[in-house]
């Protein structure tokens, strides 16, 4: 973990047993002071912590007053106190001057972890209640795991942000957003900026989990479990143990397997098929969805229980027709993917407005889909707006120049139909699930109309 924390107690000894069990709870940024004057000298010099942990008892300055130098120059700083002295008067007075936790020597290894994970997640809260506060563009203080998200956006800089705070801690988040907007790339981005960022993280779309094979993909199962099976299976579960699982378009998980995953979140626990053993898991939990979630809820398709479970935090990415400032910025970065930054390709000045006036439903994948597809018309030229897709050209004549005057065809049945599973396809980021619930047919019957249409 990532939080500054720093231990000010006289006593060596006690100082570098706090520091090795804190370091073995995934703590690695932690500084020993034996010296509380030193201590104070820190924080008067512009040093940070996210966290102090202060002896209330000590030689030139106590650590009531140590307490009152800190919140002056650092009111953002955390602070638990520790003493061996059981005095109701002293721990209300610690309070009250802004310590937020106050423990009893000797400290046992759960209780200093506890409050050492709770003050923390005290001081990420009050991060993130601060942000809307600030006038001044979110800043993110490691840049390095969110390089890949392009953005001048104040609300997805906010998001990037929330999302940095939030990668300090276990709890598992939920990503909203509509198809398109990016949510993997974030969730990448959180697991990377975590504690965890060294053990694996698994992707599972939750569109291609049946609830015949659940089971078997998230508990793995033993040797011998099913007839045939000769060698034993690993699940997510096992493979992701101290990493991040990622589950996508978790909204169209099955009522039937959302017990099963709920039970996950709130046991740490689970069971290999063909053994009769639980087995412990450490995963943190990053769900994405572009369904409407409480609409899931009121209409019984998804358990309200497991929604709350899932949104420990919480971020929505606003579709690109929000945030066109980024429009500019991603089509440079998809120019330099298709040409090369040596590359020749560059916008036509026309051409660039049309990209800023367009909706993109699709949002960045379409963005991405659009440049990539109008480079290969230009063949090295300029991108004139003769190479973008009609949609994007509109159909409206130019001002002061009136529409021939001719009788509209009449459209078939065929032709209407088409026109209208092609709308939905699209409007829904071509999710085939989404595309067949809403025009309420059968998703193979879908896909077998998209082959016909040439669409994949």
């Amino acid at each position: 973990m990532d939080d500054r924390i720093i231990v000010i107690d006289d006593d060596p000894d006690y100082l570098d047993i706090l520091r090795r069990r804190l370091a073995r709870a995934g703590y690695r940024d932690v500084t020993p002071e034996a010296d509380p004057c030193q201590a104070a000298e820190r924080f008067a010099g512009g040093e940070r912590f996210h966290l102090a942990i202060i002896d209330v008892n000590m030689p030139d300055m106590d650590g009531m007053a140590l307490l009152d130098r800190i919140k002056n120059t650092s009111p953002d700083t955390e602070c638990v106190m520790v003493t061996a002295v059981n005095e109701v008067q002293v721990a209300v007075a610690c309070i009250r001057k802004g310590a937020y936790d106050y423990l009893l020597k000797p400290v046992s290894k759960e209780n200093l972890v506890l409050a050492v994970s709770r003050a923390l997640e005290r001081k990420h809260l009050r991060d993130l209640l601060d942000i809307d506060k600030k006038k001044s563009l979110p800043t993110l203080t490691h840049k390095s795991p969110f390089r890949g998200i392009v953005t001048r956006s104040r609300n997805v800089l906010k998001v990037l942000k929330e999302a940095e705070l939030h990668a300090h801690s276990d709890v598992p988040i939920l990503i909203t957003g509509e198809s398109g907007t990016g949510k993997e790339l974030l969730a990448k981005a959180v697991h990377k900026a975590s504690s965890r960022a060294g053990r694996p993280m698994t992707t599972v779309n939750m569109a291609a989990v049946t609830e015949s094979l659940f089971d078997a993909e998230f508990f793995g199962h033993a040797k011998g479990a099913f007839t045939g099976a000769d060698k034993a299976r690993i699940g997510y579960l096992e493979h992701t143990d101290g990493g991040t699982l990622f589950l996508d378009e978790i909204g169209i998980l099955p009522m039937a397997l959302q017990g099963k995953l709920l039970r996950v979140l709130q046991d740490g626990e689970y069971m290999k098929i063909g053994t009769n053993q639980p087995r412990r898991t450490d995963v943190r939990i990053i769900a994405a969805t572009n369904e409407d979630m409480e609409q899931l809820i009121e209409q019984r398709r998804f358990r309200q229980d497991l929604y709350y479970r899932l949104r420990g935090g919480w971020l929505h990415l606003p579709p690109l027709r929000e945030r066109r400032a980024d429009i500019p910025p991603l089509i440079n970065l998809f120019l330099d993917e298709c040409c090369g930054k040596a590359g020749r390709c560059r916008v036509d000045v026309q051409t660039m407005a049309l990209l800023m006036q367009y909706d993109y439903p699709g949002n960045i994948r379409e963005l991405r889909a659009v440049i990539q597809s109008a480079v290969n018309l230009a063949q090295g030229g300029a991108i004139l707006p003769g190479c973008l897709p009609d949609t994007l050209r509109g159909e409206t004549p130019p001002p002061g120049i009136a529409p021939e005057a001719e009788e509209a065809p009449v459209a078939t049945l065929a032709q209407v139909e088409r026109d209208h599973i092609l709308k939905v396809y699209r409007k829904f980021g071509r999710n085939k699930s989404r595309t067949a619930r809403r025009l309420d047919i059968g998703l193979n019957t879908l896909r077998r109309k998209l082959a016909a249409y040439g669409e994949k």
